[in-house]
Formats: structure tokens, C-alpha cells, sequence
């Protein structure tokens, strides 16, 4: 595509993906953007870069509004590859250009380029830099999702270009949130903006809720939120703010995730009347297997439920390869305020379902013990049993839910 201006004077010069399929293991069927940002001004500025494999797309789009040689400043708020690694072709043509970034970002930078000619500026929350009619303000937001992570805003324009927090991973011909919406909708815009969080920023809650609470005692005016992927929030900033808002504090819905694996079928008819349970408690309810799904989407709706089971059938005495890999995942990503539960079958003997409450332990979450637990194919007499398992643990998560109404 060609630069987009999104505001007067400020232009979107970035690049779509849309074949990625896969972000560091997280699935992104909808492929994403790389987006960038170039502010025409008495000091023109170039915020962030793209993917090296985008750079020839990224030098097109800025030449079509100005000559790169033109360009004064150069503003990098994340260093991860798909932000920064075009920034040696980007320096070839701005050699004088100064280079801001954080403390962290510079030492970041210098393990991936010579940055020993380059006029690397550092700063810090608060700093400001004036290019003309316009000010920017740079905000530190270590640690989302990487440690020399910042956000930039532009007083003037109202616009807060916010690396990538508030981002999806979403390939589009439309570069903003009230285009996306009438080609596709809402939901499916919402829904991608919890994939990215529930996949990268699901462990940085209170880190979020303070960095918005930052951000309005700074009494910034935001009007419009241009992240680093996805579509730029021209029509519902608020929106999603409030968003991240609920998500940091921890908002799920009323339903129950069953998340398993199956060796020989016997879990997998498990789900079918503890599915039923859980259905007739009135409780809403989505079954999930883990080798027919990517893990990111697993992962997304374990977030949206605030109640799930996981089943596994036992293998070698602990629990299925597939069930123990989400696990790994699902423990590095820190959940809270969700209530769990496993059940699984086994043949001469157990291990998996008292294994996965050894996990639920070490994550912290509320559990409902004890498990249910079938010897090979499950009987019409151990089906009632899972369905009344169901309805316990349904009751339990209703219960449970209560406290964040």
C-alpha cells in the first residue's frame, strides 16, 4: 500500500504481511502489519522502522512523501526484529539523522549493529522533543512487552503512537478501526485485540493498569492510538483503552473452556457429558482439542473463560505430551482470577490429572478438586459421573465469578 495520512502532516509508511502465519509461535491467520510513522515538520521524523524483509516497502512509501536524506530525527520504540531491523538501510539514507531511544533500547541495539556512527539520543519519561509546529513526549514502558519499550506522543496532534500495545495482528487493506469495522466488524477487531494480549501481554496486567494510570495523570489527549500492528484507533480510541483496562483487571466471561488431548478416545468422550453438565448449569461452554488447535487460540480462549478444564489421558504416568506443552505455555503467561479443573483417563496407571493440579498449584489459581478419573473407555455409569462433574464444576465457576461482578 501507499503512505496513508492519518493526520495532517502525518503519515502511516509501513508494510502489510500477509502471508505470516506464524509470530514466534504465536498463529496469526489474519496475517499483521508492520507500521511506521513519518511526521512531516520543520524537524521531519520517522517514527520506528518495519521488518528487514519490508525495508524496500517501508523506503518506497516514505519517498513517496519526502526524500529519506530529508529526514532528522528518527524515534525507535521497541527494538524487536519486526520494529528495527531495517534501520541500517533506513540509516544508508540519513546518515545525519539522530537516533532516539531508551537507555535500554541503545544497549539493545548495539548487539545487532554498529551503532558507533550513528547519533544515538537517549531518553526518558518525560523528555520532549520539539520538531516544529509539533512536540513529542516520549513515555518508558518497560517491560511491554520487552525491557526498552516506549510510547511516543505528539501533543499537538493528539495522537499517541504506542509501539505495540493496543496492536493486532490483523493484515488489512484498511489502516483504521471505523474502515475494518464496516468491511469485516467488531467483534472480529475486538477478538484480535484479545488474541495479541491474551498471547503477549496476559503477565503484564498491573504493569498495564499503571501505565494507564500513568497516562491519564499525565492528562494526555488522546484522539487517536497508532500501534505498531494491526489498525490505527482513529474512532474509538477509548475503546479500546478500556479494553486493556477490564483485561488488566482481569474481565472474563461466564463460560467454561474445556481444553484436552485424547490418546485412544477415552477423554475425548469425556468432553461430551461434562460439556453437557456444565451446558444445563447454564453456564456456556467451548471444547477445544489441543492438536486440532494452534496453541495462540487455546491460549485465547483459556483467557476469555473464566473457568476451564483441562483433560488428559496418561502416558508413561504423567500427563499427554500436547496437554503438557500448553501447560508450559499457559504458566509463563501468569494467568489469575480463573478457576480450573482436570479430568482424564487412564489404563493400568494414573498420574496426568494429579499432575496438572501440581500445575494449577504453581500458577496460583483456584482449583475445584478433585478430578474425575476414568479406567479405559468410559461406562454409561462413569458418563453420569462426568456430567455431574460438570455441573459441579460449573456451579463452582458461577460462584467464583460473583467476586469480579
Amino acid at each position: 500500500m501507499r503512505a496513508v495520512e492519518i493526520k495532517p502532516g502525518i503519515y502511516w509508511v509501513g508494510a502489510i504481511d500477509w502471508a505470516v502465519r506464524d509470530f514466534h509461535g504465536y498463529v496469526t491467520p489474519r496475517g499483521t502489519t508492520y507500521n511506521n510513522y513519518l511526521i512531516m515538520d520543520d524537524e521531519i521524523t520517522l517514527l520506528d522502522t518495519v521488518k528487514y524483509d519490508f525495508a524496500d516497502i517501508t523506503i518506497k512509501n516514505i519517498r513517496s512523501v519526502v526524500e529519506p536524506s530529508r529526514i532528522k530525527n528518527i524515534i525507535i520504540n521497541h527494538i524487536e526484529n519486526d520494529h528495527a531491523t531495517s534501520i541500517d538501510r533506513i540509516m544508508e539514507l540519513t546518515p545525519n539523522a539522530a537516533i532516539y531511544i531508551t537507555e535500554r533500547g541503545k544497549k539493545g541495539l548495539e548487539k545487532f549493529f554498529d551503532i558507533s556512527k550513528w547519533n544515538i539520543r537517549v531518553v526518558k519519561t518525560g523528555d520532549t522533543l520539539n520538531i516544529g509546529k509539533r512536540t513529542l513526549l516520549f513515555l518508558e514502558t518497560p517491560m511491554l512487552h520487552w525491557p526498552d519499550s516506549m510510547m511516543t506522543y505528539v501533543k499537538e496532534a493528539r495522537l499517541l503512537i504506542s509501539q505495540d500495545a493496543f496492536g493486532q495482528h490483523i493484515a488489512s487493506t484498511t489502516r483504521f478501526d471505523d474502515e475494518f469495522v464496516t468491511c469485516e466488524s467488531m467483534s472480529e477487531l475486538e477478538d484480535a485485540v484479545i488474541d495479541y494480549y491474551a498471547n503477549i501481554l496476559m503477565l503484564f496486567g498491573q504493569l498495564i493498569k499503571a501505565k494507564i494510570s500513568e497516562i491519564q495523570k499525565l492528562g494526555l489527549k488522546i484522539d487517536m492510538i497508532a500501534p505498531d500492528h494491526g489498525v490505527i484507533w482513529r474512532k474509538q480510541p477509548e475503546r479500546v483503552i478500556q479494553m486493556y483496562q477490564d483485561m488488566a483487571d482481569g474481565k472474563a466471561s461466564l463460560r467454561v473452556a474445556i481444553i484436552y488431548d485424547t490418546m485412544w478416545h477415552s477423554t475425548e468422550r469425556m468432553t461430551v457429558p461434562v460439556m453437557q453438565g456444565i451446558k444445563d448449569e447454564g453456564v456456556d461452554c467451548k471444547v477445544i482439542k489441543l492438536r486440532a488447535t494452534p496453541m495462540s487460540a487455546a491460549i485465547k480462549e483459556f483467557w476469555k473463560s473464566r473457568g476451564t478444564l483441562i483433560g488428559t489421558p496418561t502416558l508413561n504416568n504423567i500427563m499427554f505430551p500436547s496437554v503438557a506443552e500448553f501447560l508450559s505455555h499457559l504458566r509463563g503467561l501468569r494467568p489469575k482470577n480463573r478457576i480450573v479443573g482436570a479430568f482424564g483417563s487412564y489404563g493400568w496407571g494414573g498420574g496426568a490429572v494429579k499432575e496438572v493440579y501440581e500445575e494449577f498449584k504453581k500458577m496460583g489459581l483456584e482449583t475445584v478438586e478433585p478430578g474425575m478419573q476414568v479406567i479405559y473407555k468410559p461406562s454409561s455409569g462413569d458418563e453420569e459421573l462426568c456430567y455431574e462433574f460438570g455441573r459441579n464444576f460449573a456451579r463452582n465457576v458461577k460462584e467464583y465469578h460473583k467476586k469480579f461482578e
